[in-house]
């Protein structure tokens, strides 16, 4: 698969669309659409919850704050009716 392709952009509507070529196409009827450094990214939204999961697993190991978390003390309570 080329890494790099020009796609033609259209009107549909009042909204704008993208041409995949085949090679680009995704799974599913819809995808997630977010700004990057300028351009947009296209992410297939994930149908299997469980596949999902299962690779979120393969960062079980790795602790998720090796240095733990710099926060600043908690507030005296105040009393709301002195």
């Amino acid at each position: 698969m080329k890494r790099t392709s020009i796609a033609r952009l259209f009107r549909h509507g009042r909204s704008q669309a993208v041409r995949l070529s085949q090679e680009f196409r995704l799974p599913g009827d819809r995808v997630r659409v977010r700004r990057v450094n300028g351009g947009v990214l296209l992410e297939p939204l994930a149908r299997d919850v469980d596949a999902w999961f299962a690779e979120l697993d393969r960062f079980r190991q790795s602790p998720f704050m090796p240095n733990g978390r710099e926060q600043p003390p908690m507030p005296e309570p105040k009393l709301a009716f002195e």
